[in-house]
């Protein structure tokens, strides 16, 4: 993957809008995950429920105040609960996940859900008459559900450390449980790991897609970080900025944050302006997330405003992007499954500091979400490790962004700077492996 443009010649610079024609149409996008769905519901499901002990899992939330895991569990039709919404989750004897919706009709869930509120007490969608079954409300009916399935362990999102795991409201927590009979709120325990577990894996061909995905990101910081949107003298910060934005909208993408673009300059530092005027020697450092069918990216990236009669970058800067592209590949390297978020962050920690660095970690999990379901591999203000997030194990087939900084004295620019990267990173197969590569040249801008 070219990063630098070093010849300064805008023919070789890439022109992000070209990627309009790669990117899906909504429909398209909306069938694509939509099957992904699907076969999520079919391989995935079953066997997280399983690893987590949980055989029936409730999910209910009311329209306007969403478990954040609904919309990862319902087509693209559904873009909000329907007034009251329960869906519940039964792994059965066969190891398939019965699916059910306890809904009012006709929400968009009928070719994923299995209706089971069919006789809606006090409501003019009730049965016709001759339904079989007394008429119902919702807790009654999702009482007798779970009667009938007579399951283990009922899971309600409830959690102390996941927000993705802590949908569940106060209130409906309450009608849930007084409907419960006697012997099964004895069964209710925290779906914490099923939420997070669910969230977090990823299909292979969600895999495969996210490399294309986060391609799109890096292609569009290397355009902005160009002489194609950057005239030094001219040129602001908050310019390059919101190029990306304002691209990302056309591309028919999301921002996920509002985007972010640092100058630190030489005699100075960094400074600390929205909108300043970029000019020859300065450092400019961004933070970019899209979100496309349904998966987000976040990446940082470094650029070098050349002076006149530079070619390339000082060496003391090629230094200290080496500094930062190896502490990343300790990083990666430290990936073993099994192992928790505080684990990776100890064990690359001490590698970084065995090889004379300064090095800071904090990566994230990231997928449905930006900072994603999955575990915590250190904070920026928590280096010693992260209590719970970062207890959570890492497991197969998941995404996450390294992100990180290495501090690196450099005189021209008054002291010690942090040099920070991100890019997004593909843990499958034992092993961890950049998406789309990540920036081991500075971009370069005449």
């Amino acid at each position: 993957m070219k990063i630098s443009n070093e010849y300064f010649l805008l023919k070789d610079t890439f022109d992000s809008s070209e990627l309009k024609t790669k990117i899906y149409s909504y429909r398209e996008s909306e069938q694509i995950k939509n099957g992904w769905l699907v076969k999520r519901f079919e391989t995935l499901l079953p066997k997280i429920m399983k690893r987590s002990g949980i055989d029936f899992w409730v999910v209910a939330c009311n329209e306007y105040n969403e478990d954040p895991v609904l919309k990862t569990l319902v087509p693209c039709a559904m873009m909000t609960a329907r007034r009251l919404t329960i869906l519940a989750f039964y792994l059965q004897a066969d190891g398939t996940v019965r699916r059910m919706a306890l809904t009012r009709p006709n929400v968009g869930l009928d070719d994923h859900y299995e209706q089971v509120w069919i006789n809606q007490k006090g409501s003019t969608w009730a049965a016709p008459l001759g339904a079989p079954g007394e008429p119902e409300t919702q807790m009654e009916c999702l009482a007798r559900i779970i009667r009938e399935c007579a399951p283990k362990a009922i899971g309600l999102n409830f959690s102390k450390y996941f927000a993705f795991s802590d949908g569940l409201s106060h209130t409906l927590y309450e009608m849930i449980f007084e409907a419960l009979d006697e012997a099964d709120k004895a069964k209710v325990v925290s779906a914490e790991n099923l939420c997070v577990g669910w969230m977090e894996a990823r299909l292979p061909e969600e895999i495969a897609a996210y490399t294309g995905i986060v391609q799109i990101a890096h292609s569009m910081i290397a355009e902005a970080f160009s002489s194609r949107v950057i005239t030094p003298g001219v040129t602001t910060n908050a310019d390059v900025k919101y190029f990306m934005l304002q691209r990302c909208v056309d591309l028919g993408l999301t921002p996920w944050f509002d985007y972010e673009v640092s100058v630190k300059r030489k005699g100075v530092g960094s400074i600390e302006s929205d909108n300043v005027v970029i000019m020859p020697g300065d450092i400019l450092h961004c933070d970019v997330g899209i979100t496309y069918l349904g998966l987000c990216t976040d990446t940082q990236e470094n650029a070098y405003i050349l002076e006149i009669g530079e070619q390339d970058a000082p060496d003391y800067l090629k230094a200290a992007l080496k500094d930062v592209n190896d502490f990343q590949d300790m990083v990666v390297e430290s990936y073993k499954e099994g192992l928790t978020g505080n684990d990776i962050l100890r064990i690359s920690l001490e590698k970084g500091f065995a090889a004379g660095l300064k090095p800071c970690l904090y990566t994230h999990p990231i997928g449905y979400h930006g900072h994603g379901a999955g575990p915590t591999i250190g904070l920026y203000d928590k280096q010693g490790g992260v209590e719970g997030n970062g207890d959570y194990p890492l497991y197969e087939d998941t995404c996450y962004s390294l992100e990180l900084n290495c501090t690196v004295n450099l005189p021209e620019y008054n002291g010690d700077i942090r040099l920070g990267a991100e890019t997004d990173i593909i843990f499958t197969g034992g092993k961890a492996y950049y998406a789309a590569g990540r920036q081991d040249n500075w971009h370069l801008v005449k």
